[in-house]
């Protein structure tokens, strides 16, 4: 389940406890339009970091592993959306991060995808020469890849393409043979059957059960405000309860992943801020 309504309180716990001038904090999100990361941009169109002092700049990356780096060097405070296993990689080699929440458990939102013209049903139909996308080294996407790879005892050979648009744009034109995408990042395409999911990160065993990307934070920018997580109490619940009040637009309908189908006349599981 993503947790975006929690965004607010994770960004407010590395922000400065100075008094009233605002505090700027930069944030590394992976992917710009991925439902999983939007909380930033919802928290400050609804008012709710301004409202606690909290002023932030987005720098939008290629991936997960992008932003991991990002955070890693100092160009960020804060980076949303990484992958747990790099988080830990990277922790232990000694890199200067430090996790300060969940951003996902389970895999239900990352899928994969296929022209509607190619041959390809499933993994089961790849062979060494196929190309399978992900974003960066070290994101969810790279792990994931290589699991649902080893799931299904495939030689296709995993490649990085960068953020989903880019990746999109690549399996359309005949660039790489898979792609993969996370809500609504897709949903168009499968709409008009212009693209087929052949799989799911969910199908990998016990993925449903793992915090498989967190939100992350500088060291450096934690030790230099001790003890502002008590800031993160009042803003926690505030961005979930802007979401509730806010009238509902009707229903819109999307693609279901299972079972390698697309199904329109499903709901999508990934809704944001509810």
């Amino acid at each position: 389940m993503v947790r975006t309504f929690a965004l607010a309180a994770l960004l407010a716990a590395t922000a400065s406890t100075a008094g009233s001038a605002d505090d700027a904090l930069k944030l590394a999100i992976p992917m710009r339009g991925n439902w999983e990361t939007a909380a930033p941009d919802l928290g400050e169109r609804a008012g709710i970091f301004k409202r606690h002092g909290i002023t932030f700049e987005s720098v939008y990356t290629q991936g997960a592993g992008e932003t991991l780096q990002v955070v890693i060097s100092g160009s960020a405070d804060v980076g949303l959306g990484v992958g747990t296993s790099a988080v830990m990689a990277a922790y232990a080699k000694g890199a200067p991060i430090r996790v300060i929440g969940n951003s996902t458990t389970g895999t239900n939102d990352l899928y994969w995808y296929v022209r509607a013209d190619s041959p390809i049903r499933s993994f089961r139909d790849t062979s060494e020469t196929t190309t399978v996308a992900y974003s960066t080294n070290g994101s969810s996407s790279h792990n994931f890849a290589l699991a649902i790879l080893r799931l299904y005892g495939s030689k296709a050979k995993a490649t990085s393409t960068g953020a989903m648009p880019a990746t999109l744009t690549q399996v359309m034109t005949g660039q790489i043979d898979v792609g993969f995408a996370v809500p609504p990042l897709g949903f168009p395409q499968l709409e008009e059957g212009r693209i087929r999911i052949i799989a799911r990160a969910s199908e990998v065993p016990g993925s449903q059960e793992q915090t498989v990307r967190t939100t992350i934070a500088h060291a450096g920018k934690l030790a230099a405000a001790p003890g502002t997580a008590r800031r993160a109490a009042p803003c926690s619940a505030a961005p979930a309860e802007t979401c509730r009040r806010r009238p509902r637009p009707s229903r819109r309908r999307g693609p279901r992943c299972d079972r390698g189908r697309a199904s329109p006349s499903d709901r999508t599981r990934a809704a944001p801020c509810r």
